[in-house]
């Protein structure tokens, strides 16, 4: 589920802030004209504080840009493998919103990760749901030898924006009290030709993997899996 409703929220905060600022300055203007300096200091003083409310709104919408809402299991993605050459697969991952990536990978395995943010209680109880975004896609070998010498392989699936919540917890913790907990989730299986699976993210914040069809499940078992 997007945070669309809630982006809508903040930025339109954030642009009435604006506005009440503005008014507030042009109204300060004119009392500064008429010699009523107390009033005009009194408007300017709301034209900041609204200023300033404006920017925090601005800010807090622009964090949260690229994250979903995650209120239970719920998929997020959907991802196919087609074999293109030796050790080498074009693969498609798919995700709620309709959006697809197209990306050659090479291993015997590929790997999906998430980033995930969850909320201390005082958030929980105000109704502010865990978050997630997928981070990546990339091939991966089960020999460590192989994994440590051969090329990676590796598509980012968001943009990394200028200001990421993720970001700004890591840089600083104190000032995000109401995070309670920030970190990866990754699930990863066999890259096999004609293969279909589904991805899926527990509301405890772990991706879990799993073939979308028999035919897949077969093709796993013959991989050896």
């Amino acid at each position: 589920m997007t945070l669309q409703p809630a982006l809508v929220a903040l930025y339109g905060f954030a642009a009435l802030c604006a506005l009440l600022a503005v008014a507030q300055a042009a109204a300060g203007w004119r009392r500064w004209r008429s010699r009523r300096r107390l009033s005009a200091g009194h408007r300017a003083l709301w034209s900041g504080v609204f200023l300033l409310l404006a920017g925090l709104g601005a800010l807090c919408g622009t964090a949260l840009l690229g994250w979903q809402r995650l209120t239970a299991e719920a998929p997020v993605a959907d991802v196919t493998t087609r074999l293109i050459g030796p050790g080498r697969y074009a693969v498609v991952v798919a995700t709620p919103d309709g959006g697809r990536h197209h990306v050659e990978l090479a291993g015997d395995e590929w790997q999906l990760d998430a980033r995930v943010i969850r909320w201390d209680a005082r958030a929980i109880v105000l109704g502010a749901p865990p978050l997630y975004r997928l981070d990546r896609i990339s091939g991966r070998y089960r020999d460590v030898d192989r994994e440590r010498l051969s090329s990676r392989s590796v598509m980012a699936l968001s943009p990394a924006p200028a200001l990421d919540l993720w970001r700004l917890k890591r840089a600083f913790p104190g000032w995000l009290p109401w995070i309670d907990a920030d970190y990866g989730s990754a699930a990863y299986l066999p890259l096999v030709d004609g293969g279909r699976f589904e991805v899926t993210l527990a509301a405890g914040g772990g991706l879990v993997a799993r073939p979308a069809d028999a035919e897949t499940g077969a093709l796993l078992r013959q991989s050896g899996w």
